[in-house]
């Protein structure tokens, strides 16, 4: 494949690429405000909500978003995964645009343990001065158990998760010489002008935004059941 058969192809819209970086950031703080505790135990749960309402956004985003966002552009059947594994992949598979079945997978399993290690937050009591919203609502002995998941497998679930996905955008960096990190702040790949780019606008923009608006409405909702 010639150079000049290249051109740049908008892969990550925008939404994307803004919901990737802050979750990153949210995640990053969190640990961070978890870490030092006492007064900063309300920055914790403050942006563990601003990861679930992220999270509710990204799983929309998938289903509506830019083409290569959508998980139907990175669901992949097993034998897909087979022939990306093998090193033979067809004309139309694309495993060099989006998510690989692998970065598929890293992603998948971001997204649903992010979702788990937020629910149990919000129903964890670390009898100290820090309970969850939504503590009422379940037994003390089911609060205790999520707590401990929330602070041991939870926790060192999310570093694993965290330290697969920086080690593989390194691989894929020294041995492919392929760069992960431009794209998702550029948005775009040079890649053969057949591939078809994501749609981009500022339409879809501002539909990402309503999108994202709603998911902090819920998240809100839910968090103010605390009071209710």
């Amino acid at each position: 494949m010639r150079n000049e058969l290249l051109r740049p192809v908008r892969i990550w819209d925008l939404p994307t690429r803004l919901f990737h970086w802050a979750l990153v950031l949210c995640v990053l703080g969190s640990v961070i405000s978890a870490k030092v505790g006492g007064n900063a135990m309300v920055w914790h749960m403050r942006l563990g909500y601003a990861v679930l309402a992220l999270v509710a956004f990204r799983i929309l985003w998938g289903v509506v978003g830019g083409r290569w966002s959508r998980f139907s552009s990175f669901v992949y059947s097993p034998a897909a995964l087979l022939r990306y594994l093998r090193g033979r992949p067809k004309d139309d598979d694309h495993f060099e645009v989006g998510h690989n079945p692998l970065g598929a997978f890293s992603v998948l399993a971001m997204l649903a343990w992010l979702l788990v290690q937020v629910g149990s937050g919000l129903i964890a009591d670390d009898e100290i001065a820090s309970t969850g919203p939504l503590i009422r609502f379940v037994s003390g002995e089911l609060s205790l158990a999520w707590t401990s998941y929330h602070k041991s497998y939870g926790q060192w679930g999310l570093f694993v998760l965290v330290g697969l996905h920086v080690a593989a955008i390194a691989f894929y960096r020294l041995r492919h010489r392929n760069d992960l990190i431009g794209p998702m702040f550029s948005g775009d790949k040079q890649l053969p002008t057949a591939v078809p780019a994501a749609t981009d606008s500022l339409a879809t923009r501002l539909f990402a935004l309503t999108l994202l608006g709603a998911c902090i409405a819920a998240v809100y909702l839910l968090v103010s059941l605390e009071t209710v």
